[in-house]
């Protein structure tokens, strides 16, 4: 289906501007088993794993942060309380380092205000659309956003702040794009594009999962952040299964574009995909790399180990 037209658009955004909501809460997917990391997911969550000194999810939670997001909405499933007791208060912890007159500090991005952390359970594994429609209620009536922490988005400003950036100004909904070389299209799902209107935003038509390269609409992919408006969640409900037997939100938000305003936003800052081993060890290296504290010692093992 064709977007109705960046003129028709960008005048029911600027006509609704005075009444757009804000965006405060934001959705974690936090529920998948990590089968790919077995055996270390066997009891440890997937977003637990750290990348140098903090969990993936913490990452997400800072970029959620420094973006406005006010409250937390964690879809989590069997054996993911460690996740939610990271952001807890470790009495016993930090007792124990105020005695021994220890820096609390270092704890600080793990301080959440109370009622700011909500979760809901995702009983059934079916896929991404039906984790996302498992928030629905604490969701409501309000735009939210979405981070899938296996996409570790580094940059200043974060991926996010650059979305609600630009939902200030066009509204609806927006979903984050990457340009990848052409050969790689292949491998992700990718955007039909519109109306460029800067050189971050572009209007959506269409959405293509995994396209061959010569069929390939464009070589911006989307990486795992979006913005969406509480319709999604209406749109999830009555949805069949897709690909793999799971309810793709993919399928939702491509049947939402054409009614509502849809942008993509190109991120600027680098994209680790810590979903596999290999992107893990890269992010984990390419963090290390920037830190004062570490740099050069890691810097001296890559030689050795190169050399060996």
């Amino acid at each position: 289906m064709r977007f109705k037209g960046i003129t028709q658009a960008m005048t029911t955004s600027t006509a609704s501007q005075s009444v757009r909501k804000p965006v405060r809460k934001a959705v974690f997917p936090v529920a998948g088993m990590g089968t790919r990391f077995l055996p270390a997911t066997k009891a440890i969550p997937k977003e637990m794993l750290p990348i140098i000194d903090r969990p993936l999810i913490q990452y997400a939670v800072d970029e959620a942060r420094e973006a406005g997001i006010e409250q937390l909405i964690f879809v989590t499933g069997r054996g993911k309380t460690a996740i939610v007791e990271h952001f807890d208060t470790a009495f016993e912890l930090e007792r124990t380092m105020g005695d021994r007159a220890k820096d609390l500090s270092i704890l600080d991005a793990t301080r959440i205000l109370p009622g700011n952390l909500v979760t809901v359970r995702q009983q059934v594994p079916m896929g991404l659309g039906h984790a996302i429609w498992c928030a629905r209620a604490i969701v409501g009536d309000e735009p939210f956003a979405i981070f899938l922490p296996d996409e570790l988005m580094i940059g200043k400003p974060g991926c996010m702040k650059e979305m609600v950036e630009a939902y200030n100004e066009v509204g609806g909904n927006l979903i984050s794009v990457l340009e990848v070389p052409e050969e790689e299209v292949s491998s992700y799902g990718v955007i039909a594009p519109g109306a460029r209107i800067s050189d971050k935003l572009t209007e959506v038509t269409g959405l293509v999962e995994k396209p061959k390269r010569e069929e390939a609409p464009s070589n911006l992919i989307i990486s795992g952040r979006y913005i969406l408006q509480p319709e999604v969640m209406r749109t999830l409900e009555g949805q069949e299964k897709g690909a793999g037997g799971e309810i793709q939100l993919t399928d939702a938000m491509s049947r939402m574009i054409g009614s509502q305003p849809f942008h993509a936003v190109t991120f600027t800052g680098r994209r680790f995909d810590c979903g596999s081993k290999a992107g893990f060890v890269e992010a984990t290296l390419s963090l290390a790399l920037e830190r004062p504290d570490m740099a050069d010692d890691v810097r001296a093992i890559m030689k050795r180990l190169l050399a060996e």
